[in-house]
C-alpha cells in the first residue's frame, strides 16, 4: 500500500532572532536570543509529517556550503529520504530572516538561492518516487515550472495532492484543477481569489467566500487557515469552520507548514479528511506554544496532552 508523503519543495536556513516587537520602516529595535536553524516550507513541512509517522521523501536543492551541511543533517536525523535532494555548486542555500516578537508574531525575507535551481529535469527523475507516494505536497518557494510538473506527474499517476500556495502568486486554473487540497492562510487565498490587499482579514464569514471562490476555481477541498481563528474548509457539500485548539502562542513560525506536515502525515495514514483536520489542528496548536520552526515540530505523543476534542464544525454556507 502507498504510504509515503513526497515533499517538493525549499530548505532554507533560518536566521532567526527576537525581539520585543517588530521594526516600523526605517526603526531600529533592540533584539535578544540569535539562532540559525534548519527551516524552508519545504523541509519544514518534511519534518512534521515525518514526526507523526509517514515515511516521507524531500525533493528539493541545496548548495555546498556550511548552511547546507547542517540542513542535511537536520533532515537525516528525522529519517527523511534525501536521495533527491541535489546540491548546486554554483548558488548558496535558500536563507530566511526571521524576526519573532514577544507576542509570537513573525517577519520574514527570504532569499531563495538554491531553491530556484531546483529544475523540471530534477523533478523528471524523480518521476517514479512521486508515482509511488501516497500524496505529493508543494508549495511555492521553488520555481512554479517545477510544481506545476510535480502535479502534472502526480495527477498522471492518480496521487493525491496538497499545495500550500506559498509564498503567494496568481495561479493558473489548470494546477487548481489537479489539487486535492488547496491549503492557504487568508492573505494567499485572497491574493488567489483576486481581492485587494488588505481586505482579507475580515470576519469569518469572508473567509468563507474566499474558500469557495478558490473551490469553485478548481481546488477539489479548500482549507484557508485563520490563526487562532481556526480553519475554514469548502468542498462540494458546502463550507464549514472549524474553530482552532486553544494555544498561548509564543512563536507562530513554521506552524502554517506544521499544519500541512500533519495533514499529509494523516491523508497517507488513511484517516479521514475530519481526522486529518482535527489532528492538523492539534500539531499547530503544539508548534506556535513553542519557539522556533522545526523544532517545535510535535511527535503522535506530544499531542496526547492537548485536548482530545474540538468544537464542533460550523456549517456557514452551501
Amino acid at each position: 500500500m502507498k504510504k509515503s508523503v513526497v515533499v517538493v519543495g525549499s530548505v532554507n536556513m533560518d536566521l532567526m532572532l527576537r525581539c520585543a516587537r517588530l521594526p516600523a520602516p526605517g526603526q531600529t529595535v533592540q533584539g535578544g536570543d540569535f539562532r540559525t536553524v534548519p527551516g524552508g516550507k519545504g523541509a519544514n513541512q518534511a519534518v512534521a509529517a515525518a514526526r507523526l509517522g509517514a515515511p516521507v521523501a524531500l525533493i528539493g536543492c541545496v548548495g555546498t556550503d556550511g548552511f547546507a551541511t547542517q540542513a542535511i543533517a537536520a533532515l537525516r536525523a528525522e529519517g527523511i529520504d534525501l536521495s533527491h535532494l541535489h546540491r548546486a555548486a554554483q548558488h548558496a542555500t535558500g536563507v530566511a530572516m526571521v524576526l519573532v516578537e514577544d507576542s509570537g508574531e513573525n517577519s520574514i525575507v527570504l532569499a531563495a538561492g538554491a531553491n530556484h535551481a531546483l529544475d523540471v529535469a530534477h523533478i523528471d527523475a524523480a518521476a517514479a518516487v512521486i508515482e509511488g507516494a501516497a500524496v505529493l505536497v508543494c508549495q511555492l518557494e521553488t520555481p512554479l515550472a517545477v510544481v506545476e510538473r510535480a502535479v502534472a506527474i502526480a495527477h498522471a499517476a492518480s496521487v493525491p495532492v496538497l499545495l500550500n500556495p506559498a509564498p503567494a502568486q496568481a495561479l493558473p486554473d489548470t494546477l487548481l484543477q489537479r489539487l486535492n487540497w488547496l491549503v492557504p492562510n487568508e492573505g494567499e487565498a485572497a491574493l488567489l481569489a483576486g481581492v485587494p490587499a488588505g481586505c482579507a482579514a475580515g470576519p469569518v464569514a469572508d473567509a468563507a467566500a474566499l474558500a469557495q471562490a478558490l473551490h469553485r476555481r478548481g481546488a477539489s477541498t479548500v482549507l484557508v487557515t485563520l490563526g487562532a481563528r481556526g480553519v475554514m474548509l469548502a468542498d462540494a457539500r458546502g463550507s464549514t469552520h472549524h474553530p482552532a485548539v486553544p494555544a498561548h502562542a509564543i512563536d507562530t513560525t513554521g506552524a502554517g507548514d506544521c499544519f500541512v506536515g500533519a495533514l499529509a502525515a494523516a491523508f497517507a495514514q488513511g484517516l479521514s479528511l475530519a481526522a486529518a483536520l482535527q489532528l492538523a489542528q492539534r500539531a499547530a496548536a503544539y508548534s506556535v506554544a513553542r519557539p522556533g520552526a522545526l523544532a517545535s515540530m510535535p511527535r503522535r505523543t506530544d499531542l496526547q496532552p492537548l485536548p482530545g476534542a474540538l468544537t464542533a464544525p460550523i456549517i456557514t454556507a452551501r
